[in-house]
């Protein structure tokens, strides 16, 4: 038989296995296609696993294991299930939550009956809600895991599966790959037991959620004129309700996007960073002459904010939200430790150290900055945020967006704005500016060659500026594990990481530069600074295109 024989094959007893007329009538076709001798993606669909890591499950929808699909999911939460009768839970409850997207109640069904009939108490949220709303019932109802069937930012064709234990924080090895073992460990579909849907979370953990995060907003001023966006997410409910509870008037909502939609038809990417995803909301802001405009991503675990300046609106850049938040929180007096991912800004640690309190960097991810011990706040730079670690331990783009809010209308109320605030942690830290360089590859062979040549022969200079210290993140450290990535410091502070990237065939590059600011010279001297960092950093990504890429 030759290859492409087998693999029909193979694609032929896979669509008699699974259980969804579609994406069996899907790969129906596509076999039959290739039958004809036509070009097709069967290859494709059948290059391994799709693979269950640490932010469990995600790809694009369709047949095949190597898509995101009934078969796949199935596979999964039996897996999931086998791990925790194994781990000691067996009986436990696991609350299971979905977005809007395309397939996640049908997911979120599969999961339920999977794990009814593994004899696990399966808890299905009554809605399409957030994904921090379901990190928060996880501990709230004592389960023993959860599961989100979401694929955030992703693009609409994708989805996903995102798992947490008992803790209520996202799995970390070893976890994954044991979980993995037992999804691999599956056999016959046909010869799992399948329980019913289970049983429906109550609104009254909804309504203990949005009052949880309402009461992190202390009294105050509330006068704020805002605009907000949910980007065709599940946000726009529980923010509208949050807002309220807390005391804000109701903003004004992007008509276009104020619906949960999975095929996101205003934006090329339903990322709030994307270039393009937050112009609606800015031109409305414009128009409403707003002093703020929010916004989540489409499972609203994640914040964006711009503000106005003297060019119109700018986005913020989650280094500059985060530190926001840290100064908002360690004014109030909260105590504890302050944590960001090793790619974000230096500026944490700095502000930290001055309000007498502890700093931690983790590796990247809310699967990490969520189990540091004594958590006050934890950011990346990603525009993720946990600023309740009590309740949720993971990010929350729901809570985060009301504390820039109260900040924003404590701001207004002493005639000042965001910018000055962030004006005033320059003057008092330097200012820290930040930004990235991805370089994308066609030949994924060509990751891991680069990141070798770097490691034979890591640059001397970078910018002008030299490298001081050139280090190896795969070799681990007493304060970090083992990751596949770089970092350089370079003098005056500056600082370069390179890393693989987890989700797309990318080199990407994290860059900072520290510029002091003259005391006495007010919003001129922080202006000054950022024209010089700006040109730092564009001198820093262009050898870093030249020498360590080749571009």
């Amino acid at each position: 038989m030759t290859d492409q024989t087998d693999l029909i094959e193979t694609a032929r007893a896979w669509a008699a296995e699974d259980p969804d007329e579609q994406t069996r009538t899907e790969l129906e076709a596509v076999v039959a296609a290739a039958e004809r001798g036509e070009e097709t993606d069967l290859a494709d669909r059948f290059a391994g696993t799709l693979e269950f890591g640490t932010a469990g499950l995600r790809g694009a929808l369709g047949a095949g294991p190597n898509r995101m699909n009934r078969v796949v999911v199935t596979r999964a939460a039996a897996g999931l299930a086998a791990y925790l009768t194994d781990t000691g839970h067996a009986g436990g409850s696991v609350v299971i939550g979905f977005d809007a997207r395309h397939n996640s109640d049908v997911f979120a069904r599969d999961t339920a009956e999977i794990m009814t009939g593994a004899g696990f108490k399966a808890l299905v949220m009554p809605r399409t809600l957030p994904t921090p709303l379901l990190a928060y019932a996880i501990r709230e109802l004592g389960c023993a895991a959860g599961v989100m069937v979401t694929a955030s930012h992703n693009p609409p064709q994708d989805n996903g599966y995102k798992v947490y234990l008992g803790d209520g924080s996202q799995i970390v090895p070893p976890a994954d790959i044991e979980i993995a073992d037992r999804i691999a460990a599956v056999g016959a579909l046909a010869d799992l037991p399948r329980g019913d849907a289970g049983g429906l979370v109550s609104e009254e953990i909804v309504d203990r959620y949005l009052d949880t995060v309402a009461e992190l907003a202390e009294d105050g001023p509330r006068d704020l004129t805002l605009v907000y966006t949910p980007l065709h997410g599940v946000g726009g409910t529980t923010v509208a309700q949050v807002l309220e509870t807390a005391g804000f008037e109701a903003p004004h909502v992007v008509e276009q996007q104020e619906d949960p939609d999975p095929d996101f038809p205003t934006v090329a990417f339903p990322n709030p960073e994307e270039p393009g995803a937050m112009d609606l909301a800015m031109a409305l802001a414009a128009e409403r002459k707003a002093d703020l405009v929010v916004a989540n991503d489409p499972d609203a675990d994640r914040c964006a904010v711009a503000v106005p300046d003297a060019h119109g609106w700018r986005m913020l850049r989650g280094d500059e939200v985060g530190a926001l938040l840290a100064h908002h929180l360690i004014r109030r007096g909260r105590t504890g430790t302050y944590a960001n991912s090793i790619v974000s800004s230096s500026l944490l640690g700095k502000m930290a150290a001055a309000a007498g309190q502890p700093h931690e960097e983790t590796l990247t991810g809310f699967k990490w900055i969520g189990r540091v011990d004594g958590l006050a706040f934890g950011y990346e730079e990603a525009l993720g945020y946990c600023c309740d670690p009590e309740h949720v331990k993971d990010k929350d783009g729901v809570s985060a967006l009301l504390l820039v809010c109260e900040l924003a209308a404590s701001a207004k109320a002493d005639g000042r704005t965001l910018t000055d605030l962030l004006d005033d942690i320059a003057h008092e830290h330097g200012l820290h500016a930040t930004d990235q360089l991805s370089v994308r590859f066609d030949d994924l062979a060509d990751i891991p060659a680069t990141m070798d040549r770097l490691r034979a022969a890591p640059p001397t200079t970078l910018g002008g500026l030299a490298v001081e210290r050139a280090e190896d993140l795969s070799e681990g450290s007493d304060l970090l594990p083992p990751t596949d990535g770089l970092r350089y410091s370079l003098a005056e502070g500056a600082r370069v990481i390179v890393r693989p990237s987890g989700t797309e065939p990318k080199v990407k590059c994290y860059l900072e530069v520290v510029i002091p600011v003259e005391p006495g010279t007010g919003g001129s001297g922080v202006d000054a600074a950022r024209i010089s960092a700006a040109g730092r950093l564009d001198a820093i990504k262009a050898d870093l295109r030249t020498s360590a890429f080749g571009a």
